[in-house]
């Protein structure tokens, strides 16, 4: 009754109660006596749960022991012989996975064996011996013979699930994380609430969750993690044994939430669950340092992100605190000692005290003494040390201490085979020492003189890049170092550097599942990285490779999107084998990117070797899935820049000029079809173009109203001509007069009006009255609107409007004309099929619905830009907003044209500019071919005139032709401007419609 009490509520003391009632039970039974073997399995068990829920070794070993007395009462054949036999064999083999003794683990088997063969085919108990040796295969067998029904079928549920999982660990395969989700989701939904097993699956289904979450970075896997250990969190109130895990696995899981999203309340609780864990293991109990350690671990995370001295100053204190409860001999002494000597270190590059400095070293130094020649982690203890050496020379100038740091790393990488992960560390450690010894002139050449040291830490620095079994992550981030480097000394493989970061960008955003998830990478690396890896291959003359790097490193996220899926999906189509390959790279991508930094303390040699190994395999495998998915048709340039070549046919109807402002300079790029590009240096800076979007940002409100004042909005325009008069004088030769050419603009280009740029006054030039222009984000969605352009002489016409949206508290009182103009002024049927959605009826289920089924569409309503969070920018609807996510998901490759009438619509964020995300940019990479959006508010009194000029010139003839709409818009725009009577609509109101695709 004791130990139920304690399996219901987690008391301690009913557990201890338990296992003493039970000896005193033994002390009844003398050796002879008929129950002494009963008693002895039962105290056995009770040990063996205080050992699971206090990891004491002693509990442990008297439980096997007790079995094997036990077991010796019992001649073979005895009816619980193989009770006995199973007992001592899972006995065994916990003590094997605690302290790793093949010998534990090798009598557990046969035992096992041995419990099978007393257990044939239709035994009751034979299913316990199939789970107790632990393969998959036999755990299937197992769950056959607890049919759906079988009390105890959630555990034979949860045993496979976690070797399912074990072998995703080790294989990668998306299929075992996937039926493991779908096999634990049924164990739970089999125990109500209440049950005492409910929180260990609760806490099971969060683990194999947050590893596909690892695995394919989906937010909704993690956040249902969480929501599950909150869940478990509950089951183990105040006092139960469990709290302490339970606290740990959701403080876990915040902490990876924060380092995915950056929200400082995930981290704060994170910390908080930490302290109320650590408190639950009191001085003296066996696990406390670890307890320390996480807590640590955090504190030190949030002064990273923070900087607050308090939270670093208490990581050192429990660091000092769990270093003190691991005596000399302890396996775990040598991490202890690394994790205070890496706190030390961040408080000396903080607060500059050199005795910080001195402990960290000395701590480094014990540890690596810890870890002799042979030991699998020396090399990391190696790299600690002189990295910190190396922060002492550069302190101290001491010649000695930049000596044996170099001595140090290059034993190190010595002591790693060439597919070691961890040798990108080291790389990087080489790198920055050649660094400084070339920037102090240590190589004896004097300062900056030679370039031995700098080639040899641009070596080093490339090396780590390109080290396939770094991770796609870590090596991304050595990629960046070695663009910072390369151009900070203008060294020779800067242009190579910038190549080789936007190709593992490249790859790294293929793997990442969501939207949301590839926004948050872009938001964390350079914004500027495509434009100046641009300029960098101008500045070598490389026109075309500009252009390449350029649609290589922009607008990732549209690029690699397909309905919320990786552009890998589309190997789908492409049968059996194509599909085995998608998963596979997929597969062994996760893998590379779990390479860990350290070995755990204990790691075996054999171990060790069995892993790098495994790591050599896998980047062969990962080379030659690379090389078979090239093999197929359409994917020959798969992870590679598209070619110039391709890229060019994007000037099939007219000129693309590629606009490019970067750190290093700014410059057009003219792309006719046929005719080599040519490149023009523009007179401008990167921060005159800065101010001057600030400048129409303030000119635009003052130009509003009849009594607006347009003298700021036309200085910006001239100023905006005088940067792009030399792009229209070169073009004199490439695209007739009245032509059309296309804007493909960069970084803060995106946010200029470069259609409307002229000198305004009588007579004056202007962008306009020589061309007509079109915008596109990339070079490639223009090829691709084109492919698939329709000219079907009937066309399925909606027009979409709300006047009163969810939540508004005004009327868009325009909305209902505006939409009845349109319908006046569409051609009748069966040119034209029209229909309208309006008022209560313009809700986001029926616009979508619409959206899907009319190929041509015109929206007028309120439109809202997000510049947090782009893809909820959003037009609104009456109950619901149509967001820009929604817009991403679904599939519009049918369709020809969209009338976006809202504001902001075309307007990308500050934070990603060369993503090009905005409700505009959306449509058209969802399959929308010709685009009409807003670069800034629209104002209702004045936009029915534009809308009715527009659709006038563009099928007044009878006829729908989605090519014709930029044409149309520069027509309308022209008419009003010299129509008397729209004399009071405002400059900004006249150019504030945009032409996007063909």
């Amino acid at each position: 009754m004791l130990g139920t009490r304690f399996e219901r509520r987690g008391n301690d003391k009913d557990l201890d109660e338990a296992i003493e009632v039970q000896m005193e039970a033994l002390a009844l039974h003398p050796v002879g006596h008929i129950d002494r073997s009963k008693s002895l399995s039962n105290l056995a068990n009770g040990l063996s749960s205080r050992f699971d829920h206090r990891g004491n070794d002693e509990d442990l070993d008297e439980a096997i022991a007790l079995d094997r007395e036990a077991l010796a009462l019992h001649p073979v054949g005895h009816t619980d012989w193989s009770m006995l036999l199973n007992n001592l064999a899972v006995r065994l083999s916990c003590r094997f996975d605690h302290r790793g003794n093949e010998e534990d683990l090798n009598e557990s088997i046969a035992l096992q064996m041995e419990v099978l063969a007393l257990r044939p085919v239709g035994h009751t108990d034979r299913f316990k011996s199939l789970n107790n040796l632990a393969a998959i295969a036999l755990h299937r067998e197992a769950l056959v013979l607890r049919p759906v029904g079988h009390t105890d079928r959630f555990k034979s549920l949860n045993n496979l699930t976690i070797l399912l999982s074990s072998r995703f660990d080790h294989r990668g395969s998306e299929e075992d994380l996937n039926e493991g989700i779908a096999l634990q989701t049924e164990a739970l939904a089999l125990l109500p609430v209440g049950h005492t097993d409910r929180a260990g699956l609760l806490n099971n289904l969060a683990a194999i969750l947050s590893s596909r979450f690892d695995h394919r970075g989906n937010d909704e896997d993690l956040d249902e993690a969480i929501t599950l250990h909150r869940e478990a969190l509950v089951l183990h109130p105040v006092g139960h044994t469990g709290r302490s895990a339970s606290l740990n696995n959701l403080a876990n899981r915040l902490s990876s939430r924060f380092d995915h999203r950056g929200n400082n309340e995930d981290l704060d609780e994170s910390i908080a669950l930490h302290r109320e864990a650590l408190a639950l293991l009191p001085v003296g109990h066996t696990d406390r340092f670890k307890s320390l350690n996480n807590l640590a671990i955090r504190l030190s995370y949030r002064f990273d992100h923070r900087g607050n001295n308090e939270d670093l100053d208490e990581a050192i204190a429990l660091d000092r605190e769990a270093l003190a409860l691991l005596p000399v001999g302890h396996t775990g002494r040598s991490a202890s000692l690394n994790n205070l000597a890496a706190r030390l270190s961040s408080h000396f590059d903080h607060q500059g005290n050199d005795e910080d400095l001195d402990e960290a070293i000395a701590l480094h130094r014990e540890a690596l003494a810890l870890r002799p020649v042979g030991h699998t982690d020396r090399s990391g203890s190696l790299n600690n040390l002189a990295n910190q050496l190396f922060s002492r020379f550069d302190r101290r100038g001491n010649r000695e201490d930049l000596s044996e740091s170099l001595e140090n790393l290059r034993c190190a990488l010595t002591m790693l085979t060439h597919h070691n992960p961890r040798q990108l560390l080291v790389h990087e450690s080489l790198a920055r020492l050649h660094l400084s010894s070339h920037h102090s002139g240590l190589d004896g050449s004097g300062v900056g003189g030679n370039t031995d040291s700098l080639n040899a830490a641009m070596h080093h620095v490339k090396a780590a890049a390109n080290l396939v079994s770094g991770g796609l992550l870590s090596r991304l981030w050595a990629s960046l170092s070695w663009v910072h480097r390369a151009s900070q000394y203008s060294h020779g493989t800067q242009l190579e550097a910038y190549a080789t970061s936007l190709q593992l960008l490249d790859t790294y955003m293929s793997v990442t599942a969501s939207v949301s998830s590839r926004h948050n990478v872009m938001m964390e690396f350079p914004r500027m990285l495509a434009v100046n890896a641009a300029s960098c291959a101008l500045g070598s003359g490389d026109v075309g490779r500009a252009v390449e790097l350029l649609e290589q490193g922009r607008t990732i996220i549209w690029t690699q999107m397909a309905r919320l899926c990786t552009p890998l999906d589309s190997l789908q189509t492409c049968g059996d084998h194509a599909l085995t390959l998608m998963k596979r790279f997929r597969e062994l991508s996760s893998l590379l990117d779990k390479s860990p930094a350290t070995h755990s303390e204990g790691t075996r040699r054999v171990d060790a070797e069995a892993e790098e190994t495994r790591y050599r395999r896998l980047v062969k495998d990962w080379n030659g899935t690379v090389e078979e998915i090239r093999k197929i048709e359409g994917f020959s340039r798969f992870l590679l820049p598209p070619l110039f070549s391709y890229l060019q046919d994007a000037a099939r109807d007219g000129p693309i000029i590629v606009l490019i402002a970067s750190k290093l300079s700014c410059d057009a790029i003219i792309i006719p079809h046929k005719q080599p590009p040519t490149s023009i240096e523009l007179p401008t800076n990167l921060q005159k173009l800065t101010e001057l979007v600030l400048a129409f940002q303030e000119a635009v409100p003052k130009d509003a109203g009849p009594k607006g004042n347009q003298r700021a909005l036309m200085e910006a325009l001239r100023e905006l001509w005088d940067v792009v008069r030399p792009v229209v004088e070169n073009l004199c030769g490439i695209a007739r007069e009245g032509s059309r050419i296309w804007w493909c603009p960069t970084s803060v280009f995106n946010f200029l009006p470069l259609h409307a740029a002229g000198e305004y006054r009588k007579g004056g030039e202007s962008v306009s009255r020589h061309y007509i222009s079109s915008y596109t984000p990339s070079l490639t969605a223009l090829i691709n609107a084109r492919a698939s352009h329709d000219r079907s002489p009937s066309v399925p016409f909606v027009a979409i409007g709300q006047n009163r949206p969810a939540g508004a508290s005004f009327n868009l009182d325009a909305v209902e004309p505006e939409l009845e103009l349109v319908r006046r002024l569409m051609p009748a049927p069966p040119t034209v099929s029209f229909s309208k959605i309006t008022s209560v009826d313009a809700t986001k289920s029926k616009a979508l619905s619409a959206l899907q089924d009319n190929t041509w569409f015109h929206l007028a309503c309120h439109g809202t830009q997000r510049m947090d969070e782009p893809f909820k920018s959003a037009f609104l609807m009456r109950d619901q907003p149509l967001s820009l996510l929604d817009i991403a998901q679904m599939d519009l490759s049918r369709h020809q044209f969209a009338f976006l009438s809202a504001c902001e619509t075309a307007v990308g964020t500050f934070s990603t500019p060369d993503e090009v995300i905005h409700l505009a940019a959306g449509l058209q990479f969802a399959g929308v071919k010709s685009v009409v959006g807003t670069l800034w508010k629209v104002d209702d009194s004045t936009v029915q005139r534009l809308v009715e000029a527009f659709y006038k010139n563009l099928c007044g003839d009878g006829t729908m032709n989605s090519k014709r709409a930029a044409r149309a818009l520069h027509r309308a725009v022209q008419s009003l401007a010299s129509d008397k009577d729209n004399k009071d609509i405002p400059l900004a109101q006249r150019i504030v419609f945009v032409h996007i695709g063909i």
